[in-house]
């Protein structure tokens, strides 16, 4: 069934609880989340009060089963509402998709126990998680991680930096890759560390050009001891449960691309209705009538790409050359619609004064996290020609 929002996107719905999770979704945003999203932005401020209601809003945990206290939404819906909580500010609806793949290892790889123990709260009880896998020295070469797990009698004790963390020194559990075996993939095994364990810090925060009220930090494990049963998997099938979660990761991204598109794109839009030169509208002229064309054009494509790809994860089938091709086509598409909007807002559009600067900043952020597109580009022709020859 079809739903047609205030901006005029044609959401395809499985369900009318889908629809009233979007309408719902969008009243938060409308209320929640854009009044206060450039002001918090250009102050860096996190906005941990607002993910304590989209945890009470049952936000945190859409794709996961509802006995451990999930949404049991298909990935076609969750996505959308990523796309529709990202319009709104980016560093919220990556906060989901970052928090939803930290979760992923527990839910898709732990024992009942260990689900039963930590999902409820890890989906539904405020807790906020972060994704440790890249290094200061691994982070395309992820699978050369030093970050080490060593056994001792029924603890592993934890040392190593990560690198490039959302949410780091603020989560309240951390999804850790440390390698407890010999080098390469097959020595890597995930671990769930809470966010207070006694020698886990935090680094400052890094310096960076857009997403400032979204904290990403360097983390400290010294001697972080934690129980066997905090172990998810096997011993050695750590590094493939991290790519098993960055597929669904990528498709996180790409629908979060297309959210700040979007946003750019209406912005753009609503200017050139506005602005007038030479006596009308400059949506009149030709010139920038085709320049919005082509941006409305890569945002549909865009959608459509993420979501045929969340289509065939709902299926069962394979989706990973679907998942890096939508992350990669939907930050690119991100980049140029708000290098666009820019540009159709002229001299404006360089100031804090209009959200299409910080829109900008934000995008080139997309196209790196999750493995940058030139990863993308790696992984889709593997698939299409094999794997290279060495």
């Amino acid at each position: 069934m079809a739903d047609s929002t205030a901006d005029g996107v044609e959401r395809r719905l499985p369900t009318d609880e889908a629809r009233e999770l979007l309408s719902l979704v969008r009243d938060i945003a409308r209320r929640e989340i854009a009044p206060r999203a450039a002001e918090e932005e250009a102050a860096g401020r996190f906005p941990r009060e607002l993910f304590g209601l989209l945890s009470r809003s049952g936000l945190l945990g859409l794709p996961y089963d509802p006995g451990h206290g999930g949404g049991g939404q298909p990935y076609e819906v969750y996505l959308q509402v990523l796309e529709e909580l990202a319009a709104a500010r980016l560093t919220v609806g990556l906060g989901v998709s970052v928090h939803t793949l930290s979760c992923h290892a527990l839910a898709g790889f732990g024992t009942e126990e260990q689900r039963a123990a930590h999902l409820p709260a890890m989906l539904g009880g405020g807790l906020l998680g972060a994704y440790c896998l890249s290094e200061p020295s691994a982070g395309s070469d992820a699978a050369a991680l030093r970050t080490r797990a060593v056994r001792e009698d029924d603890d592993w004790v934890i040392d190593g930096t990560k690198a490039w963390i959302t949410h780091g020194g603020i989560a309240d559990f951390c999804t850790v890759m440390a390698r407890t075996g010999g080098p390469g993939a097959r020595g890597i095994t995930a671990f769930l560390v809470p966010g207070d364990a006694p020698g886990l810090s935090a680094a400052p925060p890094e310096r960076k050009m857009g997403m400032k009220g979204s904290p990403t930090a360097q983390l400290h494990f010294d001697g972080v001891r934690v129980g066997d049963d905090r172990r998810l998997g096997g011993e050695g099938q750590g590094f493939s449960i991290a790519l098993d979660a960055l597929d669904s990761g990528r498709l996180g991204i790409a629908a979060c691309a297309v959210g700040l598109a979007q946003a750019a794109l209406e912005e753009a839009v609503a200017y050139a209705k506005e602005r007038r030169q030479f006596g009308r509208p400059i949506a009149d002229f030709q010139g920038l009538r085709f320049l919005l064309a082509d941006m409305a054009t890569r945002v549909e494509a865009g959608r459509a790409l993420y979501l045929e790809a969340a289509r065939l994860r709902d299926e069962g089938r394979a989706f990973g050359r679907c998942a890096a091709m939508a992350k990669l086509f939907c930050t690119d598409a991100a980049m140029q619609v708000t290098t666009d909007a820019v540009q159709v807002l002229g001299g404006y559009g360089y100031t804090a004064d209009f959200p299409v600067e910080r829109y900008l900043r934000e995008a080139k952020m997309l196209q790196i996290v999750e493995g940058t597109n030139q990863i993308q580009r790696v992984v889709i022709a593997r698939h299409l020609v094999g794997p290279e020859s060495r």
